[in-house]
Order: structure tokens, then sequence, then C-alpha cells
């Protein structure tokens, strides 16, 4: 049987475990140019939230669908060509056990390295920090980089390539123990805890000189309080708004803009990591070979059972992981 988790119904605030609904179904069949897959791992991301919101760079989630998310997996029969029994591909399909899915869907990946990293820092997490640090923020040697949701998938890549760019590096992060876990173990300079209060004050002690680059998870008050201790023409990398995605209502937009936008001529940009895939490569070789140099730790928090994959997700929310999550589907 193919295991399914369903997306049940839009959440009114919080996720809870009736968002989701547990089904089983017949393995698919692939027809001519598809091949059947079994999902190896499952990858689970803020955006999961954002796309029960409504339409973003992508369809928004309707209920009744199977409960969208990044995947590896093997092949394990095919139709199409390119792809044979044992390949590991990655794509988009989803809480479940098994998928019939055209070529042009699918990515071939390497058998070379472990599953983990291939859910993690070598592919769309790794590709997210380092597009959006090296060509959106543009960081050069001596600046101060800030990163909020330091502690996460994203976060923690971004601010280990911060450090090889030559860059002093801040983080903030949700309690005393995973700021004291960044800078003991990633090599951040220093750390903020979000949640004791006062950010603004406490983000401009661990940032003397200002901030010339804010790579920015989380929207709502980190990136208030980063607004007004950007440096002249510093710039800002608007990766997700995690703050806002798992609440009742969403808050205000930031005070400081436009004004500090104009004032300090920064540039404040939103990307999606689609943009740079002609570049994939490129990126990809250059993040393996520094995991394997030891220059970056691939910090990857696994779930062993896709019965667990709703469980996770809400314990990603409230701040349970470090580093990126993902569901081992056993």
């Amino acid at each position: 049987m193919n295991r399914q988790w369903l997306y049940a119904k839009q959440p009114q605030g919080k996720i809870a475990a009736d968002t989701f609904q547990w089904t089983e179904t017949a393995i698919p069949v692939p027809n001519e140019g598809e091949a059947l897959v079994r999902t190896r791992m499952l990858s689970l991301d803020p955006a999961n939230r954002a796309w029960m919101m409504g339409k973003t760079y992508r369809d928004a989630l309707e209920p009744g669908q199977v409960m969208s998310g990044f995947t590896i997996g093997e092949v394990v029969d095919s139709k199409a060509p390119g792809l044979a029994k044992g390949d590991i591909v990655e794509g988009d399909w989803g809480w479940q056990d098994y998928a019939a899915l055209p070529s042009r869907r699918l990515t071939k990946r390497t058998t070379q390295v472990p599953l983990e990293l291939l859910i993690g820092p070598l592919s769309v997490t790794g590709l997210t920090a380092y597009f959006g640090l090296l060509e959106v923020g543009q960081p050069k040697p001596g600046d101060t980089v800030l990163v909020s949701a330091a502690a996460g998938a994203v976060g923690t890549m971004v601010g280990q390539i911060a450090k090889l760019a030559g860059c002093r590096v801040v983080g903030t992060a949700g309690g005393q123990d995973k700021c004291d876990w960044l800078v003991r173990e990633l090599g951040f300079d220093a750390a903020v805890d979000y949640k004791a209060g006062g950010v603004r004050r406490a983000l401009a002690a661990a940032c003397p000189a200002g901030i010339d680059v804010y790579f920015d998870n989380t929207g709502g008050a980190v990136l208030d309080a980063a607004l007004s201790l950007m440096n002249l023409r510093g710039r800002i990398a608007c990766c997700g708004n995690v703050s806002q995605y798992d609440v009742d209502k969403p808050a205000p937009g930031p005070m400081a803009v436009p004004g500090l936008v104009v004032t300090k001529r920064l540039r404040m940009e939103g990307f999606i990591v689609m943009d740079f895939y002609d570049r994939r490569t490129e990126a990809e070789q250059r993040l393996a070979r520094w995991v394997a140099e030891g220059k970056i730790k691939a910090i990857v928090d696994i779930v062993d059972g896709l019965d667990k994959a709703p469980e996770a997700l809400i314990g990603l929310f409230e701040g349970r992981n470090r580093g990126k999550m993902a569901v081992r589907v056993i």
C-alpha cells in the first residue's frame, strides 16, 4: 500500500494534528515516460506552512491533496528514458511512500553521498543559503552579517558560508542554549536570544559596527530591529517570514519601510532559490567540497517514520530542531 498524509483543512492559527489526515491507497503504476519512485527522505520546511496560506511562488494547497514537500527517493520502476531502477532522484511528490512522475519532474542525484546530505546542505537548503547570501546579500570581507533563525536549516548554512567569506557573523535564535551552540559549534561570533526581549538593544550590542548584510528568515521583530541598525548601502536578503506563518493574524509590515530604506540607501530583495538553478551544479560542487573539507558542518535533525511527519513539522514551528529537519521514511 501507498501510505499518505493528506492536507485535511486550513489551520486557524497554528498547525495541529488535525491539519493532516492519514490514508492508504494502492501503489501507482507508471505510464509511458514516467518513473515510480519510493520516498526515502522527506524535507520539512517553514514553507510547508506558507503553502497553506494561499498562492505564493506555487499554487496554494487545497484540502484533500497529498501534503506537499520536497523529497529524495529511489526509482523502483521506470518507463522514462534516462532513469533506471536504483537511481536516486529528487522532486516534489510530497508526504507519501510512492509516486509515479514524468521524468521532467525528477532530478537524478549522486549515489556517492549520504541521503542526509542530499536532503539538506547539498540540495534546496544549501542552495538557498548559498545564493541568497552570496548573490543577493553580496557580503564583503569584514562585513557584519546578521542571520535570523540562525539555528535552523538555512540559517546554519548561511552563518557558516558568511564566515568562509571573511565576515563577522551574528545570529538570532530562540533560547540561550541554541545561541551558545551557534557560537561554540558553528563559529558564529555572537548570537542573540530573541525570546529574551529587548531584541534591538541586544543586536546593537552584538553588532557595534552596525549591520552590512541581513539574511532575513523570519520577518517580524527581528526585521524591525535589523532595519534600524543597517549601515549605509546595506543589503537585506529576504528569504522567509517564518515568524508570521503559524499565527492567527500576521502582524503588519515594518514601520521603517520605506523610510530607512530610502535614507540609508538599503537594498531589500526577495528571492526564490529556483531563480538560480542555471548555476546549481557549480554551487553544489562548492558546497560538497566545503562539507568534505570540514569547513561546513552539515546539521540534519532526522525523525524516523512517515507517521511522525506532522508531529515533526509542528515541532519545527515550536523550535525543537537544530539545522535541517527531515523525515527518514521507513
